[in-house]
C-alpha cells in the first residue's frame, strides 16, 4: 500500500460525534478519535448505485442525479456521508493512537459552494496577474467544476494536521500507508493529473470500501483505472 504515494495523507483531529438517530452514537467514544456526534442528517442529489462506494465523479463524470445521502455533521461542523463514518472514525482512532493529530479540513460540499471555490480561484490567479483565460484555465486543473467534485459526493474528506504550525508529512505519511486499511485511497495522486484531471493533493482522501482501497494503493493506480479494469 505504500507504493502509491510516499507520505500523506492530512491530519483529523476534529471529532466527528454524530447526533443522527441512523447513525451509531457510540462510535466516537473510542480515545474520541474523529468525536462528536450526527447532529443533522441531509438529502442531496447523487445518482443512486448499488456500489454507492464506486461512484466516479470527476471530469468527464459529473454528479449524477437522483441519489439521496444522508449526512454526518462532525463537531466542528464538517460533514461526511453517513455511511463512512465508522470507518473514518476507526481510523482517526488508529492515527491518534500512534501519536498523531488530525482533522478534517473538508467534508461535504453543495455546488454553490463549489462555485464560489471556483471563483475565488480564478480571482486569486488574477491577482497573480494571470490573463482571464489562463486565470479559468489553470483554476480548473486545482478545482474541481461545480458537478464535478467528490466533495458534492459526501466520499471525500482533506485531512491535515490540527495546527497550521505542525507538520503534515508524519501525517501523510501515515495516511499514505495505512488508510486503504479502513477504505480510504489517496485520491489525486503525484504524477497521475493526465488521468484524474486535477494536481497532486496529499490531503484529500475518498472512500471506496477497504476491498477496492487494498487493491487501488496496493497497485499504485487511480479509480479511473481501477474501473476501467472492472
Amino acid at each position: 500500500m505504500k507504493k502509491m504515494v510516499k507520505g500523506f495523507l492530512l491530519a483529523v483531529s476534529a471529532a466527528v460525534m454524530c447526533v443522527c438517530a441512523s447513525c451509531s452514537a457510540d462510535i466516537a467514544e473510542t480515545g474520541g478519535a474523529v468525536g462528536g456526534t450526527i447532529s443533522r442528517s441531509e438529502k442531496t442529489a447523487v445518482n443512486n448505485t448499488d456500489n454507492w462506494e464506486l461512484i466516479l465523479v470527476n471530469k468527464d463524470n459529473p454528479l449524477p442525479e437522483g441519489y439521496e445521502i444522508e449526512l454526518c455533521e462532525l463537531s466542528n461542523g464538517r460533514s461526511v456521508d453517513r455511511r463512512i463514518y465508522p470507518d473514518l472514525q476507526e481510523m482517526f482512532d488508529a492515527a491518534r493512537s500512534d501519536g498523531l493529530s488530525i482533522e478534517v479540513t473538508e467534508g461535504y460540499r453543495t455546488r454553490e459552494q463549489q462555485q464560489e471555490m471556483m471563483d475565488d480561484k480564478i480571482r486569486e490567479l488574477r491577482w497573480h496577474g494571470n490573463s482571464k483565460k489562463k486565470a479559468v484555465k489553470r483554476a480548473a486543473e486545482l478545482v474541481a467544476q461545480p458537478g464535478t467534485s467528490e466533495h458534492e459526493l459526501g466520499l471525500a474528506v482533506d485531512i491535515n494536521p490540527v495546527s497550521d504550525d505542525e507538520d503534515p508529512w508524519p501525517l501523510y505519511t501515515w495516511l499514505a500507508d495505512n488508510a486503504a486499511d479502513y477504505g480510504f485511497i489517496l485520491r489525486y495522486p503525484l504524477d497521475c493529473q493526465d488521468i484524474t484531471g486535477i494536481d497532486y493533493e496529499p490531503w484529500h482522501y475518498r472512500y471506496v470500501g477497504k476491498e477496492a482501497a487494498d487493491e487501488i494503493m496496493s497497485k499504485g493506480i487511480t479509480l479511473e483505472e481501477y474501473l476501467t479494469q472492472k
